[in-house]
């Protein structure tokens, strides 16, 4: 299985940390995001991945080095993270994971998401009773376990956790999202947000959520959102991975 990271955007809100560099770049303790990412999928066995660039593509390339395929989006500027994985579509056919690049998570999240029994799943945050969603997060309904649709503006209601930014297909719903993504870009969707092609997805086939079983993540989109990921998140995660070196 392949896994490819949407990392093309430039996060503006994250400038006052990143400067002009893509957010993806953002050190978060000793390493960037990108790196921690490509390196927690090889610590789960993912063996291939590729990076969809665009804002500063030639850092992201350099940075990547060696480890991941490099997929370039010429027009980031105009266009979201569903074009960016469609714009890497020839290498999602047997079967993949997608990930944002902002995404800071526990490895167990990961394992989870791999190990699960179903193809077609993602990721998702289940609502506290004490959380209140605004319009940033990208928020889901969720049905006998199946997501039934995603959208920042999903009445809060309605809502029945967050999309944490990670999914997984297997052939058959590889082949069937790539339709969907095709389609989406044929009627002029370049600039929605890829859960717009995992609602319609779910529509035709289902797409189970895996829950976070409380694991923490983050979403880093601004300064404070990388603050505590330094300062909460980061440090959990970082004692987890040496837990496992020390087991092995």
């Amino acid at each position: 299985m392949i896994a490819v990271i949407l990392a093309a955007g430039r996060g503006h809100r994250l400038s006052p940390i990143t400067g002009d560099a893509p957010k993806c770049l953002a050190r978060v303790g000793a390493r960037t995001l990108l790196r921690r990412q490509i390196d927690l999928l090889r610590e789960a066995g993912v063996s291939e991945v590729a990076v969809v660039a665009g804002h500063g593509a030639d850092a992201v390339a350099h940075e990547v080095g060696e480890l991941a395929r490099l997929v370039c989006n010429p027009v980031h500027a105009t266009t979201n993270s569903l074009y960016s994985l469609w714009l890497a579509r020839h290498l999602l056919l047997e079967g993949f994971m997608v990930l944002n690049c902002d995404v800071l998570c526990h490895p167990q999240m990961i394992d989870d998401l791999l190990t699960c029994r179903y193809d077609d799943a993602l990721l998702y945050a289940p609502h506290l009773p004490a959380q209140v969603y605004t319009d940033e997060e990208m928020k889901l309904m969720v049905r006998k376990g199946r997501v039934v649709r995603l959208s920042k503006s999903l009445d809060v209601h309605d809502a029945d956790g967050e999309n944490v930014g990670i999914a997984r297909f297997g052939a058959d719903g590889a082949a069937l999202l790539v339709d969907e993504l095709g389609r989406h870009v044929a009627t002029g969707g370049e600039r929605a947000w890829l859960p717009a092609a995992f609602t319609s997805f779910a529509v035709r086939r289902p797409l189970f959520a895996v829950p976070t079983r409380g694991f923490p993540w983050i979403e880093i989109d601004s300064p404070d959102d990388y603050r505590r990921a330094c300062d909460e998140i980061l440090p959990v995660v970082d004692a987890s991975v040496r837990r496992s070196v020390h087991h092995v």
